[in-house]
């Protein structure tokens, strides 16, 4: 019998539970959730700073044994940012191969050209009030397609004009789902309901559906 050598590979690990998705177009399905530990970016609206650092390095077959412990369908890889360590890439792949539906919440800025193609991908674009507009990776762009999805989080005026220039530009709206979700607590979420409709944008708004189930957590990220 061989085993799979993908499976004693490690990755550092934050937290591993099961909630609502809360964002993308897989929102309110049952998930898994899959926090890798460590991000290379110091977003101003971040909400998981405890993910810069903290965590402890797992097996990939550790990982999917606790995925392997809830009733769900999906899983989604977020962080940290998940690319930073290669042998989430592997994960994502047995994870596919074992029939899961899985989602990957990526800055944006690391080329996701070795993300098995099976996963979903939700990249984000860095707006100007964001701290870190010059973190995007242009190799992701030739994802765009039905199938990923391109979150812009909206902190002013400056970068909901920002989000549509670009999105434009890049003929995002065109060809992928483009997400604006507003920072937290910074912008009001009619606000931007409204600056969508009275701009005629093809952006699909998008709010943290977790943070108004579960106010004081993050769970759902």
């Amino acid at each position: 019998m061989t085993t799979d050598p993908a499976l004693s590979k490690t990755i550092k690990i934050n937290e591993i539970f099961f909630s609502i998705q809360g964002e993308s177009s897989y929102a309110g399905f049952p998930t898994v959730f899959v926090r890798t530990s460590g991000c290379h970016l110091r977003c101003t609206y971040c909400d998981t700073t405890y993910a810069y650092h903290q965590g402890d390095a797992m097996s990939v077959e550790q990982i999917l044994a606790q995925i392997a412990k809830h009733p769900a369908k999906y899983v989604c890889v977020t962080g940290g940012e998940p690319l930073l360590q290669s042998a989430t890439l592997d994960l994502m792949t047995l994870l596919c191969d074992r029939g899961y539906k899985v989602s990957l919440e990526t800055s944006g800025d690391k080329d996701c050209a070795k993300v098995d193609a099976r996963v979903k991908k939700i990249i984000d674009v860095k707006t100007p009030d964001s701290g870190e507009a010059q973190a995007f990776c242009p190799d992701n762009l030739k994802f765009a397609d039905a199938d990923t999805e391109f979150k812009f989080v909206i902190c002013s005026e400056k970068d909901f004009t920002w989000a549509e220039e670009f999105s434009m530009r890049k003929r995002l709206f065109e060809k992928s789902n483009v997400l604006y979700s507003p920072s937290f607590k910074t912008v009001n979420e009619r606000w931007l309901a409204e600056r969508i409709l009275s701009a005629q944008s093809q952006a699909r708004l998008q709010l943290q559906m977790h943070k108004y189930i579960w106010p004081h957590t993050t769970r759902g990220v």
